[in-house]
C-alpha cells in the first residue's frame, strides 16, 4: 500500500494526504479581540522584560543546546555538577525532556553562549535573549490563541481572557525562562485547537512535541486521543501518524543517550532527589493531603495567588452547555494535571513561582473564563485583579525567594511591605531589562505591574464597547468558524 501511495504521489502530497483527514466539523470558534496588539505589546512588556537569575534549568538544557552544537549529548563538560543531571555509563546528561534545549540550539548558536562558567548569574543578556526565542515566543502564541479562541465563544470577552490568563496567572511568571512548561502548553493546547477544527495529524503532531518539551503532557496526548476517537475512529490513524514524529524523536534520544527508547532521562536523575523521584512512578504516588495544601492553599498556591481560576472553573461548567465534548476534555486535562501534582513528591518542583507542573493545564482551564466573564463580569473581574497582584508579584520575586516561602502567603508579604517597611520583596526583586535604559529595580517593577493593569482596564473597556449582545446571552452565540487555509 506504501509502494502504491508513495509511487502515485510525493513524499510530501502522501503526509499531506494522511494529516489533512476531514473530521465531523471544523467549527472551532475564533475571533479577534479588540486592540489584541496593543494588549499582546502590554502583555509581553509585562512578563518578558524581567531577567531572572541563572538556574540549574538554565545549566541543565542550555548545555544540551551546547552539546547537540558539538555532535554529542553528554553534558558533564559543561555542566559540571549542576542539580539537574542524570548520570548513564559514567557519563552525565541532562534530566530533562529534550524539546527545550532542541528548540534553543538557534539561539545558542546566533549568541554564541559559552559554558555557565562564562555566564552572569544574576542578569545575562545572552540568556534572556535565548529565554525570549524560545518559551517568550511561546507565550505570545499561547495568550493570542487563548484570547482568540475566548473571544469567538465570548464575543467581547476575548482580550480579558488573553491578559487574565497571560498575567494573572502563573504562565507569565513561567514566560521569560527556559523551564518547558509555556512551550509544552502552546504545543497542546495548539493540539487541541487543530483537533477541535478537524486537523487531527497536526493536532498529533502538535501533541507529540509538547510530549518532547514535558514527559508531563502525555496526559494532553491522550485525553485528546480519546477526544478525536469521539469524534469518528477512522480520525484516530490521523492523529497518531501525527503523534509519531514527536514519539519517535523522544525514543531516537533516548535510545542514544541511555541505552534504550524506553527510557526516560527521570530514570538516571542524580542529585540530592534521586531517591524520592525513583519511588512511585517517576516520583508520583496517590494524592496526599500535604501535596494538596502545598498547591492550592499554601504561600503560592493556586487558589492563594490566582483565586481567578475559580471563576474559570465555574466557566467550564457553563461553556459544557454549548460545547459539552470540548469542555469535558478541558476538565480532563486540567483533573489529570492536578492529580499529577497531588501525588508528586516536589509539587513546586523546586525554585519555582509555584506549582509549575500544572502550567500546560491552564490554557484549558482559561478557555472558562470568557463565559465567566459573560456571566460573572464584575465578580471575575475582581477575581483578576486581585489575582494580576500575587501573580505579578511572584514574577518579580520568585528567582530569589523560590525555594523559600512567602511568610503568611504572598499577601503576607505585600502587607509588611505596605504597612511595616519590610524590605523582603523590595530585596528579592528580579533584574529586568529596563534598567539597562535607566529604570531602577522598583521603577521596573511598577512599570511591570503598571503594563499588567492598563491591559486588563484596556481589554475590559473595549469588551464592553464590543460585545454586541447582553452578557447573559453571550453563551448562545452562533460559532465563528476558523477560516482553513486549504479550502480557500
Amino acid at each position: 500500500m506504501s509502494v502504491f501511495v508513495l509511487g502515485r504521489f510525493s513524499v510530501l502530497s502522501f503526509f499531506r494526504a494522511m494529516l489533512r483527514v476531514p473530521g465531523r466539523s471544523s467549527n472551532a470558534p475564533w475571533r479577534k479581540p479588540r486592540h489584541e496588539r496593543l494588549l499582546l505589546l502590554l502583555v509581553a512588556l509585562a512578563a518578558l522584560t524581567p531577567i531572572y537569575v541563572a538556574s540549574s534549568q538554565d545549566v541543565s538544557r542550555l548545555c544540551l543546546a551546547r552539546s547537540a552544537l558539538a555532535g554529542r549529548l553528554t553534558i558533564g563538560s559543561c555542566a559540571g555538577n549542576a542539580l539537574d543531571r542524570a548520570r548513564y555509563d559514567g557519563q552525565t546528561y541532562s534530566d530533562k525532556a529534550p524539546g527545550m534545549s532542541l528548540f534553543a540550539v538557534p539561539s545558542v548558536w546566533l549568541t554564541s553562549l559559552p559554558p555557565p562558567l562564562h555566564w552572569n548569574a544574576i542578569r545575562d543578556f545572552r540568556i534572556w535573549l535565548i529565554r525570549l526565542f524560545t518559551g517568550g515566543v511561546a507565550f505570545v502564541l499561547l495568550a493570542l490563541a487563548v484570547g482568540r479562541l475566548s473571544e469567538g465563544l465570548s464575543p467581547g470577552r476575548g482580550g480579558l481572557v488573553l491578559v487574565t490568563f497571560a498575567l494573572a496567572t502563573l504562565v507569565g511568571a513561567m514566560a521569560a525562562t527556559t523551564f518547558g512548561h509555556v512551550t509544552a502548553a502552546a504545543l497542546g493546547f495548539g493540539a487541541f485547537l487543530l483537533g477541535w477544527r478537524g486537523r487531527y495529524g497536526l493536532a498529533g503532531l502538535l501533541a507529540g512535541l509538547a510530549m518532547v518539551v514535558e514527559y508531563q503532557t502525555l496526559i494532553i496526548v491522550v485525553v485528546l486521543a480519546v477526544y478525536v476517537a469521539l469524534k469518528g475512529l477512522r480520525n484516530v490513524a490521523a492523529y497518531a501518524v501525527g503523534v509519531l514524529p514527536g514519539g519517535l524523536l523522544l525514543a531516537g534520544y533516548d535510545r542514544a543517550a541511555f541505552g534504550s527508547p524506553f527510557h526516560l532521562s527521570y530514570r538516571y536523575v542524580a542529585n540530592k532527589y534521586a531517591k524520592s523521584q525513583a519511588s512511585g512512578f517517576f516520583g508520583i504516588s496517590v494524592p496526599h493531603w500535604a501535596s494538596v495544601e502545598q498547591v492550592l492553599l499554601s504561600d503560592r498556591g493556586l487558589l492563594v495567588v490566582s483565586p481567578v481560576s475559580v471563576a474559570a472553573l465555574v466557566g467550564l461548567v457553563l461553556l459544557g452547555r454549548r460545547h459539552l465534548r470540548e469542555a469535558l476534555v478541558s476538565a480532563a486535562i486540567v483533573f489529570g494535571f492536578l492529580l499529577l501534582e497531588f501525588g508528586y513528591f516536589l509539587p513546586y518542583g523546586g525554585t519555582s513561582p509555584g506549582p509549575r507542573f500544572l502550567i500546560p493545564a491552564l490554557p484549558f482551564l482559561a478557555i472558562g473564563l470568557g463565559p465567566a466573564y459573560s456571566r460573572f463580569p464584575r465578580l471575575t473581574a475582581l477575581l483578576a485583579s486581585v489575582s494580576l497582584i500575587a501573580s505579578t508579584t511572584l514574577q518579580l520575586t520568585w528567582s530569589w525567594s523560590g525555594n523559600l516561602s512567602y511568610r503568611h502567603t504572598v499577601w503576607g508579604e505585600l502587607w509588611t511591605t505596605f504597612t511595616a517597611g519590610n524590605e523582603r520583596l523590595h530585596l528579592e526583586l528580579a533584574s529586568n531589562v529596563l534598567t539597562w535604559v535607566g529604570l531602577s529595580l522598583t521603577q521596573a517593577a511598577f512599570f511591570v505591574l503598571g503594563c499588567g493593569g492598563l491591559a486588563l482596564v484596556l481589554a475590559g473597556v473595549s469588551g464592553r464597547a464590543s460585545a454586541a449582545r447582553p452578557s447573559h446571552l453571550l453563551l448562545n452565540h452562533d460559532p465563528v468558524a476558523v477560516p482553513d487555509p486549504a479550502t480557500e
